[in-house]
């Protein structure tokens, strides 16, 4: 009996082709036109994984989800700068956007770079650059990388978008408080116009700091007799100062737009005028038309920057709050973002946080559920896991599950003055939980924790382990073809 091959000739061609691919030179990788057209990156700013937590029982209850809870793919990040333990949001986002370690203060500069106080006016407004000729050199963003590419770039944030977070992906000086010298690096064309954004300029940026794009003259910080509004819009931006305005714009339709709501900051979300100032999660999603526009893609910043804020001010309330609603911007983004790529195979969200901060949950407390009405939920006092009564401190005093390792709200001495210390006084919108270190007002510090880090959509599963906060640009670099 003739024993027959064990594999017929056709399958022998396709080991043989299989083996040849194998042995190639060239490395099997998903073709450029695989990666995302599409990334959307996040930032809590001072969102640690305390924050996170307390977030969500405040608005879901212990055994509940945010939507950044249900990301697929997590990571821990490494936040450290390249001078200081605890870093502060400069080049904590600059890691993020360029790959590059620098010192405190310095936004998307080479390591070298001197982090040097800007020169100010009588009244202490810091108007003049001293960063000197010779004091490092700029270190290219994402947001860079994509324009040259042909994408779109959009920047949307609730601090003023002149502040160290959206400024790090689109300008590069030694100190972040040079707050004049940014905003004229948003202005295509203008004197000290960031060139490296291409022609066309950021085709989005919405926020407040208003002050820093007008003139003295006009209730802004300028000094150069510029309005940068209006050059802007000489440049066919749509520009919107509040929601009327704002609404009113159809995204689909614009080009470029600017949105300027307040002076400063904007608002909490817990004190935000729906009709005054637009949400986070409307910011994002419009940005997000007038970027679709461009067939080749974009990469859009999302800021949630006033949870930095109020963590500083040791105002729990108000920190949990703006957590929420940055994650109700993501959960609108993806929403959003399916619409067109239902599986996500052409766009990558990143969520991730620039750095912690002191905020710390205390004792052995019951669970509480939710924060709604008649229940404080997180934001009360410590109660018995056993027994349902506050438990007490050694000076026979209840006191918060939420508390600081530094801040404002400190007694000095015996903590027996806070025996009738109660859920309405911890669970006011304005209440400053207590810290373990005093400080002064506003002045609670950041905190030097591994932050939480996830992703979803193409190239998300890249995202693992514990990585140093540089490591996530070459991650989203690679990931987007970038």
């Amino acid at each position: 009996m003739t024993r027959r091959p064990f594999y017929a000739a056709g399958l022998s061609v396709a080991i043989s082709t299989l083996i040849a691919a194998c042995s190639s030179t060239t490395p099997v990788t998903d073709s450029v036109a695989d990666a995302p057209k599409n990334v959307i990156f996040f930032l809590g700013d001072g969102m640690g994984m305390t924050t996170m937590t307390a977030a969500r029982i405040y608005a879901v209850g212990e055994d509940g989800e945010l939507t950044m809870d249900t990301l697929p793919e997590t990571a821990f990040v490494k936040t450290f700068s390249n001078d200081a333990q605890v870093t502060d949001s400069a080049p904590s986002m600059s890691a993020y956007m360029t790959g590059v370690k620098m010192n405190n203060e310095v936004l998307s500069m080479s390591p070298d770079t001197l982090a040097i106080d800007p020169l100010a006016d009588a009244n202490g407004n810091k108007l003049a650059s001293n960063c000197g000729a010779k004091n490092g050199t700029p270190a290219t963003t994402l947001l860079e990388l994509a324009k040259a590419k042909g994408l779109s770039a959009g920047v949307v944030t609730t601090t003023r978008v002149t502040h160290a977070t959206p400024a790090a992906t689109y300008a590069h000086i030694c100190h972040r408080d040079l707050e004049n010298d940014i905003a004229a690096a948003a202005v295509p064309g203008g004197a000290g116009y960031n060139s490296a954004l291409g022609s066309t300029g950021l085709d989005v940026l919405l926020g407040g700091g208003r002050q820093f794009f007008t003139q003295f003259k006009d209730g802004g910080k300028r000094s150069d007799g510029r309005d940068l509004i209006a050059e802007m819009k000489a440049k066919n931006y749509a520009y919107a100062s509040n929601s009327t305005e704002f609404n009113a714009i159809d995204g689909t339709k614009t080009d470029r737009l600017l949105g300027l709501f307040t002076s400063s900051h904007m608002s909490y979300d817990l004190d935000r005028d729906p009709a005054k100032e637009p949400s986070l999660a409307e910011m994002t999603t419009k940005a997000m038309d007038v970027l679709a526009k461009n067939s080749k893609g974009y990469f859009l910043m999302v800021e949630g920057g006033r949870i930095d804020h109020a963590l500083h001010e040791t105002t729990a309330k108000k920190a949990l709050q703006d957590t929420v609603a940055f994650d109700n911007a993501i959960k609108a983004a993806i929403a959003k973002a399916k619409l067109a790529d239902p599986d996500l195979k052409n766009t990558l969200i990143v969520v991730t946080a620039d750095h912690d901060h002191t905020l710390v949950l205390n004792g052995y407390a019951k669970r509480t559920g939710k924060t709604a009405a008649g229940n404080p939920g997180v934001l009360g006092v410590v109660k018995n896991y056993v027994t349902g009564v506050p438990d007490k401190d050694l000076d026979g005093a209840p006191y918060s599950i939420i508390g600081f390792g530094n801040g404002e709200n400190r007694t000095q001495g015996s903590r027996s003055t806070m025996a009738s210390l109660d859920e309405t006084v911890t669970s006011a919108n304005t209440y400053h939980q207590e810290a373990v270190v005093r400080v002064a007002a506003g002045s609670e510090t950041h905190g030097g924790t591994d932050v939480f880090l996830g992703a979803i959509g193409k190239g998300a599963d890249t995202f693992l382990g514990t990585i140093d906060n540089t490591k996530v640009f070459s991650l989203v670099k690679t990931a987007s073809g970038l």
